[in-house]
């Protein structure tokens, strides 16, 4: 059974990376238009998230969401989850409507088409490089004057299977002081189970997210940044506590 198992795991992994060219592909000429300029980077932004459902569904994927707060459409966030699978980039992109960047690892510009697109619209870093994470930074600072939100995994990568949460991050909290950004703490109940990093295992199902309350800087002083970055991880931690239980949850 276990054999059958990872096997049809396999051919239904190899589905899912299918739909993400896919959607490129239908998408196509418009992606390569709207990415052309960064002043066009809304459009492309709305794209991504058609592009972003169209992955999730054809994938299998129904997300389910329990919003405890929502964002306003033209609201400036910075958007902090629990970092598990490449699927919250799309869960991400489909959950909230107000634009944004990601700040994401260099390595996803090696990705055929996806990587392309990727490294043009959003901010990569070398996480190895305390210049490229304070360069990346700075970028993101003028992004957020130019009245662009910012989706940051605060835990610096996908933890081992075993870890629930990883310790965070500063980078997220401070830029939040440093321009008075409201956080979004989100967490992401089933992303690891249904399309984890291990080739044989995962498979379609419901996504589960918890949007938690927005967290609001107080202040200015450097002792605000830990208590934001506290703040985040106990309400993400206080909705993966959930995962087990039956939330009623409501798209």
């Amino acid at each position: 059974m276990n054999i059958i198992s990872a096997a049809l795991s396999s051919i239904w992994k190899v589905w899912y990376y299918t739909t993400i060219l896919i959607a490129i592909l239908m998408l196509f000429p418009l992606l390569v238009i709207t990415s052309a300029n960064p002043a066009w980077y809304k459009s492309f932004f709305y794209l991504s998230r058609v592009w972003a459902w169209t992955v999730l569904l054809l994938s299998g994927f129904i997300p389910k969401t329990t919003w405890l707060q929502k964002p306003d459409r033209d609201g400036i966030y910075i958007i902090c989850a629990n970092h598990t699978s490449m699927i919250d980039i799309m869960m991400t992109l489909a959950l909230f409507p107000n634009c944004f960047l990601f700040i994401g690892k260099k390595e996803l510009a090696k990705l055929p088409l996806f990587g392309y697109f990727y490294k043009k619209t959003n901010l990569l870093v070398d996480r190895k490089s305390m210049r490229s994470r304070k360069t990346v930074f700075d970028r993101a600072a003028v992004k957020i004057d130019e009245g662009y939100g910012l989706c940051i995994f605060p835990e610096g990568g996908v933890p081992d299977t075993d870890v629930m949460l990883a310790p965070f991050k500063t980078g997220a909290f401070r830029l939040a002081v440093n321009k008075q950004i409201t956080i979004i703490p989100v967490s992401f109940l089933d992303n690891k189970k249904h399309l984890p990093f291990d080739f044989t295992k995962g498979g379609p199902g419901v996504l589960r997210a918890v949007v938690h309350p927005f967290i609001e800087p107080k202040g200015a002083e450097e002792h605000e940044v830990e208590i934001l970055m506290e703040k985040c991880r106990e309400a993400i931690l206080s909705g993966l506590g959930s995962v087990s239980q039956n939330l009623e949850l409501s798209k």
